[in-house]
């Protein structure tokens, strides 16, 4: 029998995404990283805003029984978001998608008022990625960021407000039964959201929702 052989650039090619994957963050060490933002005045003090939305599934056109997003607060910096929102829609230079420090955290509003943090997400824009990176999507650990952009054929906003976007959840503080990495999660829910009512509503406006 015969062994396939490799020429040397597509060994070092397969050698380097393999290093690429074990320096990546695991699941845990992301849920370990991020533990400290359970408490959302942490994550404020550190610079992660809310546009105090809840974006549930069917917002994306998911099927309700999909469940929802949560609330997101977000780094503009990390994102490379301009410092106040413009008209139109939201684009970005960001390009940064390092899960040791997520650029995005997610929160399911609670019937007292309070946020449970459920996930962690990284968001890059499409422009920006690929005249950085080429064609290839940004991925986690050999899971590809999902693409969002709106299709003028339908009566939904797919991408939400923003100019076509990659984006990846991790939902490492809330079991998710469609896939750790779905963009919705079917035990998550925003029925007791409350609009106008964010653990810092002097920063409502700044960051829009994902």
């Amino acid at each position: 029998m015969k062994l396939k052989t490799f020429g040397g650039a597509a060994i070092a090619l397969f050698l380097a995404g393999c290093n690429t994957a074990a320096a990546e963050p695991s699941l845990d060490e992301i849920k370990q990283a991020a533990e400290r933002y359970r408490d959302v005045k942490v994550a404020i003090a550190e610079g992660y805003t809310t546009d105090n939305k809840c974006v549930t599934g069917e917002m994306l056109g998911h099927p309700a029984a999909e469940g929802a997003m949560g609330q997101h607060y977000v780094r503009r910096d990390l994102l490379g978001l301009p410092p106040k929102p413009g008209a139109g829609r939201v684009g970005g230079t960001g390009t940064y998608a390092d899960f040791s420090k997520p650029a995005m955290l997610v929160y399911e509003p609670q019937a007292d008022g309070s946020l449970e943090l459920v996930g962690v997400e990284n968001l890059v824009f499409a422009s920006a990625w690929h005249e950085k990176h080429g064609k290839e999507p940004p991925s986690y650990r050999g899971t590809p960021f999902v693409l969002l952009k709106d299709n003028p054929a339908t009566r939904l906003d797919e991408a939400h407000g923003w100019e076509p976007h990659y984006e990846l959840h991790a939902w490492v503080f809330r079991g998710n039964p469609i896939g750790v990495h779905a963009q919705v999660n079917p035990t998550v829910t925003c029925r007791h959201h409350k609009p106008g009512t964010a653990a810092a509503p002097k920063l409502a406006a700044e960051a829009p929702a994902t």
